[in-house]
C-alpha cells in the first residue's frame, strides 16, 4: 500500500451495547492503529461516528471522509469489520464503486481479511456486503414478526409514548388505566355533547387543541391496539366504550366539513331560493340589520346568472335564524313515534330454515340428479340472497335509527350550551344537523340531515 497521502481509519458504533461485543470505539481504535503499525503506515486519521446506525451513510464523519477522498487527501480506508462501513449492500457498493475506486482509494476490512486492491478482495466485497444486508433484513423481519405476535397475544406493542390515561405495566406487558382515565372520559363526553375540540381543551385544561383531537381519534381507548394497519380488539382494559368511540368518530366526520366564519351569518351556505334554485346570501343593511336575498338578483354576480327576473322576497336574517333554531331544538321532543319493529331475528330464523332446506335438496340431488331438484335449489338460493339483502338493509336502518336517537338526545344538551358557544361552534353543530333551507316567498322549508330524521 503506497503511503502518498493519509490512511482513513473509519469507526462506527451504533449503540452502547456493542461495547460488550468488542465493537467499542476504543477497541476498534486499538485494532486499527495496531494494523497500521504492522504495515508501517504512519500517516493516518480517525473518522469516528459514535451512536450512528449503519442503515444509511447519512453520518457526520462519513460525510467528512467522502469529502476528504474527493479532495484527494485519502488514499486508503480501513475498517475493523465490513458492517462498520454500512449494513446496506447498496450503500457499501456505492462507496466502493462511486467514491473509493474513482479516486484511487483502496479499502481494507480486518475482520473479513479483505483488500480491494486485489481482484479476490473485490469479489469478496460483493459477497460480504450482500450477507451484511441479509443479516440486517433478517433481524428487521424477526423484530416485526415478534412485535406482531406480541400485539396479537394482547400485549402492548411498545414504542412511542403511552397514551394519556394509561400506564404500561412491565410485569403483565399490558396497558392499565391510570388517574387520567377520567380525563379521557370527560374529553369524549364533552365533545359528544356538542363542544368543539378547542372548547374541550380549554375546559379540561389540555395544553393545546390538537391533543384533544388526537385523543378523540385514538381507538386504543376502546381496549384495542393497532399494529401495521391491523386492529386487535380486547388487548387491554377499555376506558371508552366502542359505542361512544363510534359516536365521536361520526361527529368528527360531520364537523370536518368546512365551516366559514362569516360574522353574524349563522346560516350562510345553507339557504337556497325556492323560486329559481340559486343560493341565497346575507346582505348588511343600515342600522346593522341583515337581510337574506337570492344571489341571482345581484347583477354583479354574472357568473351565476345575475338577473332581476327572480322575484323571491328578501327575508329578515334574525327572524329566519330564530325560526330555524326554534324548529331545530323542537326535534328533541318531537319524533317520539314508535320504532319500526326489529325484524333481524325473524330474518335470521328464515335464513336458517332456508339453508336447512337447501342442504336437504343437495342431499336429494346427490342421490338423484333430477332437473326439478336443481330448479328448486336455484330458487332457494335466490330466496336466501333476498333474505341476506333484507337483513343488511335492516342493519343499516337500525344504525340510522340509533344515530337519530343519539342526536336528538344531544340536541337537549346543545340547547342548554348554545348561548355559551362560539360562532364557530354553533356553525359546526348546524353543519352536522341541517342539509339545506329553502325559502319560497313566505314559506320556509328546513331539510335536516339523515342523522336527525329517519328517511
Amino acid at each position: 500500500m503506497h503511503n502518498t497521502q493519509k490512511t482513513a481509519l473509519y469507526i462506527r458504533v451504533s449503540t452502547d451495547a456493542q461495547a460488550e461485543e468488542g465493537y467499542s470505539v476504543e477497541a476498534q481504535k486499538e485494532m486499527l492503529s495496531g494494523y497500521c503499525k504492522s504495515k508501517n503506515i504512519k500517516e493516518y486519521d480517525f473518522y469516528i461516528d459514535a451512536g450512528r446506525s449503519g442503515a444509511n451513510i447519512e453520518r457526520p464523519e462519513m460525510s467528512r471522509l467522502i469529502d476528504d477522498i474527493r479532495r484527494k487527501t485519502v488514499d486508503a480506508v480501513i475498517v475493523y469489520k465490513l458492517d462498520r462501513l454500512s449494513r446496506s449492500q447498496k450503500d457499501t457498493l456505492y462507496l466502493i464503486e462511486d467514491v473509493f475506486n474513482p479516486n484511487g482509494v483502496s479499502f481494507v476490512s480486518l475482520n473479513e481479511n479483505m483488500d480491494t486492491s486485489t481482484p479476490i478482495g473485490r469479489a469478496m466485497l460483493g459477497i460480504m456486503s450482500a450477507f451484511a444486508q441479509l443479516e440486517r433484513e433478517t433481524i428487521r423481519e424477526r423484530t416485526r414478526m415478534g412485535m406482531y405476535e406480541r400485539v396479537k397475544s394482547g400485549l402492548w406493542r411498545g414504542g412511542g409514548k403511552t397514551p394519556i390515561g394509561y400506564d404500561y405495566d412491565r410485569e403483565s406487558g399490558k396497558l392499565v388505566p391510570n388517574g387520567d382515565a377520567d380525563l379521557v372520559r370527560r374529553v369524549f363526553s364533552l365533545y359528544s355533547g356538542g363542544m368543539s375540540a378547542l372548547a374541550v381543551s380549554n375546559t379540561v385544561g389540555l395544553k393545546y387543541e390538537k391533543l384533544a383531537s388526537q385523543m378523540l381519534r385514538r381507538i386504543t381507548y376502546t381496549g384495542a391496539t393497532v399494529y401495521n394497519g391491523e386492529i386487535f380488539y380486547n388487548t387491554h382494559e377499555p376506558i371508552i366504550s366502542r359505542e361512544m368511540f363510534d359516536t365521536v368518530q361520526r361527529e368528527l366526520l360531520r364537523r370536518g366539513r368546512s365551516v366559514k366564519n362569516t360574522a353574524k351569518c349563522l346560516l350562510s351556505g345553507f339557504i337556497c331560493c325556492g323560486v329559481c334554485g340559486h343560493k341565497m346570501r346575507y346582505q348588511k343593511w343600515s342600522g346593522g340589520r341583515y337581510m337574506i336575498y337570492c344571489y341571482s338578483q345581484d347583477k354583479s354576480k354574472n357568473h351565476i346568472g345575475g338577473t332581476t327576473k327572480c322575484d323571491n322576497i328578501k327575508t329578515d336574517a334574525e327572524k329566519l335564524e330564530s325560526e330555524v333554531l326554534s324548529d331545530l331544538f323542537s326535534m328533541k321532543i318531537t319524533g317520539a313515534e314508535e320504532n319500526a319493529p326489529d325484524i333481524t331475528l325473524s330474518l335470521a330464523q328464515r335464513k336458517t330454515e332456508l339453508n336447512k332446506k337447501l342442504r336437504r335438496l343437495y342431499t336429494l340431488y346427490s342421490d338423484d340428479e333430477d332437473d326439478a331438484l336443481l330448479s328448486a335449489i336455484d330458487d332457494l338460493k335466490r330466496q336466501i340472497k333476498d333474505v341476506v339483502q333484507l337483513a343488511e338493509k335492516e342493519e343499516k336502518r337500525k344504525a340510522v335509527e340509533q344515530s337519530v336517537k343519539e342526536n336528538r338526545k344531544k340536541l337537549g344538551r346543545t340547547e342548554t350550551l348554545w348561548r355559551n358557544m362560539s360562532f364557530t361552534e354553533k356553525r359546526a353543530v348546524l353543519f352536522g344537523l341541517i342539509d339545506r333551507i329553502v325559502i319560497t316567498y313566505d314559506d320556509v322549508d328546513i331539510y335536516y340531515s339523515d342523522n336527525l330524521v329517519l328517511s
